[in-house]
């Protein structure tokens, strides 16, 4: 299985580092939670990884690859997709267009929709119509269709019912079963934490712990200081 590489990197915005000395590894098959306080840089991290925003210092490689000067584009062309903040759908399109914009085939927007029944019966709606649930569906059979090798998520609860984030959470751990390594920012921080194997923990800018995420899962001590930023990483 290939892993990303993530190597002492900084992400800088504005006046200093907002992420600064992050390492490790997103293995494909896994499931990896990225929890934190508010303001902790997890975005931020999101966003250097993906190329969204650049990397002041440090190394990413995919398989020894170095790939931290490509473009956000050329990343993805190397299997790293990245579901940002709110549901970035094209809301003139309909849902086909939107899926089409990401498959190479019919056969991976059938694969997507197959996922996600509730999209067959609104295939050729725009998703405008859509509900807010609906069009992160289609973010998500969007993301599932570009066929990634890694998939960084960020914060897919906002703005949904909780009915309607727990009827998604459960395709994550599908997603990720088809051999995808799978970040996941998430606000339901013990959601994120049951769902995943691996758990990183940001505060300030820096990694406060890194490990299994039972660990914290049994231990709600241990997440309060990592939270601080008191627990060894």
């Amino acid at each position: 299985m290939s892993a990303l590489i993530i190597d002492d990197i900084a992400v800088s915005r504005g006046a200093g580092p907002v992420i600064q000395g992050v390492s490790f590894r997103l293995e494909q098959g896994r499931v990896t939670a990225l929890v934190g306080p508010n303001g902790a840089g997890k975005t931020s991290l999101l966003d250097g990884i993906s190329g969204v925003a650049p990397i002041s210092a440090g190394t990413i490689r995919i398989d020894g690859t170095p790939i931290e000067k490509l473009s956000r584009v050329a990343r993805a062309k190397q299997g790293i997709v990245h579901i940002e903040q709110g549901r970035a759908v094209f809301p003139s399109l309909t849902v086909r267009e939107n899926l089409s914009l990401t498959a190479r085939t019919p056969a991976e927007i059938d694969a997507a929709l197959a996922r996600f029944p509730e999209l067959e019966k609104r295939i050729d709606a725009p998703t405008a119509l859509l509900s807010g649930g609906e069009q992160q569906m289609v973010v998500l059979a969007r993301a599932f269709a570009a066929r990634p090798r890694f998939l960084l998520i960020d914060e897919m609860s906002l703005g949904l019912a909780p009915v309607v984030f727990m009827r998604l959470l459960p395709i994550v751990s599908e997603i990720a079963e088809q051999g995808v390594g799978v970040l996941l920012v998430e606000q339901f921080t013990h959601l994120a934490l049951g769902l995943a194997e691996e758990a990183l923990v940001v505060a300030s800018g820096q990694v406060s712990f890194q490990g299994p995420a039972a660990t914290l899962r049994e231990d709600a001590s241990l997440l309060h200081r990592a939270y601080l930023g008191g627990a060894a990483a």
